[in-house]
């Protein structure tokens, strides 16, 4: 199966190496492919940076003192039960004694129904705290940036240095540095689309940052086969003029269903 055309498949792949969930050799077919083709490399970042958001978004929060309680009772009716069902099969002596006495079976059995309700109950409340968490998360997801074009820009070595991606619903290009270039204090990075006809336009100058957002139309980008970084003086080239400092980073600019 060719994967490239498949992209159903490269997502969710991609989403279970992203998560870790792909393993062995599938794992490593995977990894194979990436270094290969840029839709599957972008498919793995994409991932990556999703959930990487997500983790961020994320307000941090203890637990309240009651699902502590909770999960102590939990763990008592547990134990309780295990008790209760080890004493009813030990072997019963002879004769008479405290073992045959019906206050403590009808003790027992009050005992055991109290820690199968308690159980229950709180296996409940658990469930419901769990799915009120699941339902967060997801509306998390849903608000996440929608993605329509993605690119992996790569230097003459075929190393992955930037992932740029593009959200109509914002009009945003985001450009995450996954390389370990940083230009000097005197030199910007810009970044520039390359048309099918008429010279690269400047799609807006780069700062510092391992995450940088520049504003954008669809009109930018769309029919644009590719994108380029240059190397220029600080604070990028004139409005209107063209590159002057060599390209160091390049790639395809591919529409995505992602």
């Amino acid at each position: 199966m060719n994967l490239i055309r498949n992209p159903s498949l490269l997502d969710q792949l991609g989403a279970s190496y992203a998560l870790g969930t792909l393993r062995g050799g599938a794992r490593r077919r995977f990894e194979a492919l990436a270094r290969v083709h840029a839709p599957v490399r972008a498919a793995a970042l994409i991932w990556q940076s999703r959930l990487a958001s997500v983790t961020e978004l994320q307000q941090q929060a203890a637990p309240s003192p009651a699902v502590w309680k909770r999960i102590q009772n939990l763990v008592q009716a547990e134990k309780e039960a295990q008790r209760m069902l080890a004493a009813r099969q030990a072997p019963a002596p002879a004769s008479g004694g405290w073992w045959n006495s019906l206050g403590l079976w009808r003790g027992a059995t009050g005992a055991g129904a109290m820690a199968a309700v308690l159980a229950v109950v709180v296996g409940a409340n658990l469930s419901s705290q769990l799915n009120g968490q699941v339902r967060e998360l997801s509306a998390k997801l849903a608000a996440t940036p929608a993605i329509e074009y993605v690119a992996v820009l790569a230097d003459d070595k075929a190393s992955a240095s930037m992932l740029v991606t593009f959200d109509p619903k914002n009009n945003k290009l985001v450009l995450k540095r996954v390389g370990a270039f940083q230009e000097s204090a005197d030199k910007s990075l810009e970044l520039w689309a390359l048309p099918q006809s008429g010279g690269p336009k400047s799609l807006g100058v780069l700062g510092s940052d391992r995450v940088i957002r520049l504003t954008a139309t669809d009109r930018d980008v769309r029919e644009v086969p590719a994108l380029a970084i240059t190397l220029e003086p600080k604070g990028g080239v004139p409005p209107g003029s063209g590159p002057t400092g060599p390209i160091l980073f390049k790639g395809a600019l591919i529409q995505t269903t992602l």
